[in-house]
């Protein structure tokens, strides 16, 4: 049985800390289902927003495999991405620790490709589960480091890995090359289509063939897809950890007119993007084709579910699907007030208010995880590592079983139905768009924003009352605001590469 932890107001938050890692383990071993340890298949969305799925109460755009997983599973309603942008996200899920704890904390590019690189040192899940006997691969788009560079995939614990390194590179969906494992593999593109560009000078807007030039015809994810399918197929005899960072649905809104049609047939009175005002490649119906993004996204998360099933694996999968951040703020590209893209909440890409960083999350686990059922629990990216650990059955209450800093703890026991104590907190910072910083205890978020601008005034919002985070009560609970503020402080070691402006 999970012990019950103090209260945390009445800990040194050193004290909680290092409790965190050391929940005695609340399952048994998993192998009591099959003579094997389960497979697991990490499938993460790029940018889709916590109302844009049919189970988490999207109602134009239709995600017919992704709400069967949630039928089959567990939704979690209370979860959040690693960050509020790309690579400090995937940082958190790859390495199980926090912001306040991570190498990387905001996207930052490198020369001549990919983004800054985890250290050599930094211990992924990758790597925790080809210590453990599995096979690992990865599909679509990494982030974490380029090519040759301490933070390349095959250097982070993937026997395979193809698609995108660089998340700039990730723009386009017809580019001229992906990249599979240490090589380039060239793609039928000629020439490949940018991910930002106009229209032609002089080109009519509103004639759609103005926008032909962006239509390319070696679509990136087929190609990912493909390689992903020949992976499971190649590790059907031993366990595998399959990691699909899918491109979609990020902009450029690059999606082939077959899978348009569905939806522009509906008569969404579709006004054209025409980038007059910058941003990524022109679309004639931006809603038809962001909605034909998700729906596509969704059949490739049908794909892989399918040939579970095909192979007889499905019943000894851990499948879990999640977004690295909110719907993007590029209004113009996504009409996020048309799909409701956040919902309730407040805030989209970017923003560490609850709708760029809560995201919705599906868990399927048949005969461990209930079906059809919601977990309420607080949980983040950097519980990933602990909680899978414990499902294939590493002791969580062994020192060897996570690497040393793991920030994240197990939420094993709430994905079941069980109870669980609640976290001690959960905290975020983001020296981007402004520099912000938020921690969440209970029902209690204290944010900071406009760090840069020299402000580092507190908000407070009661969550469990004001999800929408419209009323601050930070005038009124001046004692919760000190303490959190504290923990803040607390929570987190400075980062010289990425250093929290007026805080650090």
């Amino acid at each position: 049985m999970c012990k019950t932890k103090p209260t945390l107001w009445s800990l040194g938050l050193a004290f909680v800390l290092s409790n965190l890692i050391s929940l005695p383990p609340c399952l048994a071993q998993s192998n009591a289902l099959t003579n094997t340890p389960p497979n697991v298949v990490f499938i993460l969305a790029d940018d889709i927003g916590y109302r844009e799925m049919g189970c988490f109460g999207q109602e134009k755009i239709k995600t017919p495999n992704i709400d069967r997983l949630a039928r089959e599973g567990v939704r979690l309603t209370q979860h959040y991405c690693g960050n509020a942008v790309c690579a400090p996200s995937r940082c958190v899920l790859m390495t199980g620790k926090d912001p306040g704890r991570a190498e990387i904390r905001d996207n930052r590019s490198t020369k001549p490709e990919g983004q800054w690189p985890i250290s050599d040192g930094a211990v992924t899940l990758a790597e925790l589960f080809k210590d453990r006997g599995y096979a690992t691969g990865g599909f679509g788009k990494w982030g974490l480091g380029g090519p040759g560079s301490t933070g390349d995939p095959m250097k982070q614990g993937f026997d395979r890995f193809f698609g995108y390194l660089c998340q700039e590179h990730a723009h386009s969906y017809y580019p001229s090359y992906l990249r599979s494992n240490d090589k380039t593999i060239e793609l039928n593109n000629k020439p490949p289509i940018p991910g930002h560009a106009g229209l032609a000078e002089g080109a009519d807007p509103n004639n759609p063939r103005s926008y032909d030039a962006f239509k390319g015809t070696d679509y990136a994810p087929d190609r990912i897809q493909q390689q992903a399918i020949e992976f499971l197929r190649a590790s059907k005899e031993r366990p595998f950890f399959l990691y699909y960072p899918s491109t979609l649905p990020h902009v450029a809104l690059h999606v082939p007119d077959v899978e348009l049609e569905q939806y522009l047939k509906l008569g969404w009175n579709d006004p054209p993007f025409t980038r007059a005002k910058g941003g990524y490649t022109p679309h004639f119906t931006p809603r038809a084709a962001y909605a034909a993004m998700v729906s596509r996204l969704d059949k490739e998360v049908g794909a892989i579910l399918d040939e579970l099933d095909r192979l007889g694996l499905a019943e000894n999968t851990i499948v879990v699907f999640s977004s690295d951040n909110g719907t993007t703020h590029l209004g113009e590209e996504v009409d996020y007030e048309f799909f409701d893209s956040v919902g309730e909440l407040r805030g989209l890409k970017g923003s560490l208010y609850e709708g760029g960083v809560r995201v919705p999350t599906v868990v399927r686990y048949p005969k461990v995880i209930p079906a059809g059922t919601e977990c309420n629990y607080v949980s983040g990216f950097e519980d990933w590592m602990p909680t899978l650990m414990e499902f294939i059955g590493t002791s969580s209450a062994s020192k060897d079983s996570l690497p040393a800093g793991t920030t994240g703890l197990s939420i094993a026991r709430a994905l079941k139905g069980q109870d669980q104590p609640p976290r001690p907190y959960l905290y975020r910072e983001f020296p981007g768009y402004g520099g912000q910083q938020f921690i969440r205890v209970d029902n209690w978020k204290a944010i900071r924003q406009k760090l840069n601008q020299g402000k580092v005034d507190t908000e407070l919002y009661d969550l469990s009352k004001d999800p929408s985070e419209k009323e601050n009560v930070a005038k009124a609970h001046p004692d919760v605001v000190a303490k959190l503020e504290g923990l803040m402080r607390e929570a987190r070691t400075p980062s010289a590469t990425f250093p929290l402006k007026n805080i650090d």
